[in-house]
This record gives structure tokens, C-alpha cells and sequence, in this order.
């Protein structure tokens, strides 16, 4: 391409990106305030305040290892050009807004993840993957879930045992207080990781064009646009998710909602600083379960919790056929 057709398409590009990682906002919002809301501890309003100030703030504590993974670890850099970033982007938008509209909480992140790779494989075949890349996402999908289930049941059981001699009451007023900042904590996180992986396609996007000098990196300008097209999402919240995770898979108290959001957190600080992207609905969904499943298994809507890994399981599928989709339609064009 010339720089003159090149320059309109790679703003364009940015653009896109910049509404995936709003929409990623819009989409996970409920990944952090859907337990402080069922458990009204805030209401809708502040709740969306609280969680997008700490999505936007939390550039100031990761690294962009999550970014590096996303714009070489998945498809070779060598094949990234544009038609592949927009498949990529348009698999993911596309994928996020028909699971926003049916209330369905499925990960943005491997709508993204599908997208980038059906790209890849319309315009190089299946060996434009980067197997340890894909492989390292994908375990993601299956252990984050199970990593923030396991730490969410053995939380919720020292916490009620310690907490056994104590009055009700007064386990609800300190959790109640408690929950505020374990959400902000699963907020923190949530940007932490889902922001990063906008960045790694823009920087992709101005890598395989050299508009970056030196080895792939995420310029700060890219950085701080993605965290705050990120935080402005969230202030839209997404209640129809809301509802599903906060009340439909199972009832939550103060203290489960403190427990979900706590072990969720540590499950995402320990995921961005290995630069891995998971997701982050994944991530709550299974702490939801855990904090459930820990008083006992009926209090889990099992067929609720089905339906949710259902979507899991497609996603990246139905993503990445979409971009492969909008892949060859942009070859038509430019």
C-alpha cells in the first residue's frame, strides 16, 4: 500500500480497536460489579463509577506482557498486516455485541483471541499460528475458570469458619465494607488484563506497517487511549449481564460476593504477570460457582452455569469464522 491509502486505514484501524476495547468494557462490566450489585452494597450507578476508575487506573501497576502475547504470541508477526488486524477486530465487535444483546456472558477476550487467529489462518492457513501461543491462551480458558473456583470455595470456607461465632450482622456490615474493595481489586485487574490485549493490536497494527521503532512495544499514547476507551465502557455498564452473573447462577451474601471478587483478583494479578490473557468473565463466572458450590451443590443453577460454557466453547470458533469473513471482505476493498 501507499503511505497516502495506507494512513486513512491505519486511523481507521486505531478507531476499530479503540471501539473493541470500549465495547470490552461495555461487555465485561458486569465481570466486576455484578456481585456488589445483587448484594446491594452499591447501587448500579456507583458501582460503575467505582469499577471504571480502577479499569483506567491500572496502566500504573502492569507491565504490557498481556499485549506482547496478543500482537506476536498468536498469529506470526510476519502475516499481521491490515486486512487481519480488521478481521480480527470485526470478529471480535461483531461476536461481542450478539452476546451483549442475548445477555450472554462470553469472554471478549477470546472473541479477540478467535478473531485474531481466523484471520490469521484466512490469509496463511493453519500454520500462521503460533502454537505455543495458542496453546497457552487456550489451557487459559479451561484453568483460569477452575483456578478462580478452587481459590473462591477455600476462601469462602476459612472465612465462614472463622467467621462462625460471629452474628450474622455483623458478618454482613464487614463484608459489605470488604466487598467495595475486592471489587475494586477484580476492576484493577480487569483492566489490568483486558486492556492490554487492544494494545497488543494496535501495536501490532503500527508494527507491521514500521510505524514502531526498535522490537514490538506498546507506546504509551496506545496505552493510556485503551485504558480510558476501557473505563468509559464500563461506565455504560452491561445489566443484562449484570443479572445473569449476579443472581441467575447462584444467590450471593456479602461475604460470597467478597470471596468471588477476592479470589478472582489474585487469579488475574497472577495471569497478567505471567502475560497470559485469560478472561476475565471466565474468572468470575468460576469464582461465582465456587462461592455457591462451597455451601453445597444445589445452590448452583447448574443448567444456568451449562449454558454460560456453552458460549465458552464457541466463541473462539464463531469469532475467528466471522473475522475470516471480514478478513476476505477487506481484501476486496483495499
Amino acid at each position: 500500500m501507499e503511505a497516502s491509502v495506507a494512513l486513512p486505514i491505519i486511523i481507521f484501524l486505531v478507531v476499530t480497536a479503540l471501539l473493541f476495547d470500549f465495547l470490552n468494557g461495555l461487555h465485561d462490566a458486569a465481570n466486576s460489579i455484578a456481585t456488589v450489585v445483587s448484594t446491594r452494597v452499591l447501587s448500579p450507578k456507583y458501582a460503575v463509577i467505582w469499577a471504571a476508575f480502577f479499569n483506567t487506573i491500572a496502566l500504573v501497576f502492569f507491565t504490557t506482557s498481556v499485549a506482547r502475547t496478543i500482537g506476536t504470541g498468536i498469529v506470526e508477526p510476519s502475516l499481521v498486516d491490515t486486512h487481519v488486524i480488521f478481521g480480527a477486530l470485526m470478529g471480535a465487535i461483531v461476536w461481542n455485541i450478539v452476546t451483549w444483546a442475548l445477555g450472554i456472558p462470553s469472554s471478549s477476550s477470546h472473541a479477540l483471541i478467535g478473531g485474531i487467529a481466523g484471520a490469521g489462518i484466512a490469509k496463511g492457513g493453519f500454520s500462521a499460528l503460533v502454537p505455543i501461543g495458542f496453546i497457552k491462551t487456550g489451557s487459559a480458558i479451561v484453568l483460569s475458570p477452575l483456578i478462580g473456583l478452587a481459590l473462591a470455595m477455600f476462601l469462602i470456607l476459612v472465612l465462614s469458619w472463622l467467621c462462625r461465632r460471629t452474628a450474622p450482622v455483623a458478618v454482613d456490615r464487614r463484608f459489605r465494607f470488604l466487598q467495595i474493595f475486592s471489587a475494586a481489586a477484580y476492576s484493577l485487574g480487569h483492566g489490568g488484563n483486558d486492556a492490554q490485549k487492544t494494545m497488543g493490536i494496535i501495536a501490532a497494527l503500527l508494527y507491521s506497517q514500521g510505524l514502531l521503532e526498535g522490537d514490538f512495544h506498546v507506546p504509551v499514547w496506545v496505552a493510556v487511549l485503551c485504558q480510558i476507551a476501557m473505563g468509559l465502557g464500563t461506565l455504560f455498564g452491561g445489566w443484562r449481564i449484570v443479572k445473569t452473573m449476579g443472581s441467575k447462577i447462584t444467590d450471593m451474601k456479602q461475604i460470597d460476593g467478597f470471596s468471588a471478587n477476592a479470589a478472582g483478583a489474585v487469579t488475574l494479578f497472577g495471569a497478567t504477570w505471567l502475560g497470559i490473557p485469560v478472561s476475565t468473565t471466565h474468572t468470575i463466572t468460576g469464582s461465582i460457582i465456587g462461592v455457591g458450590a462451597a455451601r453445597r451443590l444445589s445452590s448452583v443453577r447448574w443448567k444456568i452455569a451449562a449454558n454460560i460454557v456453552v458460549a465458552w466453547v464457541i466463541t473462539i470458533p464463531a469469532a475467528g469464522s466471522i473475522a475470516a469473513l471480514f478478513y476476505w471482505v477487506s481484501t476486496k476493498f483495499w
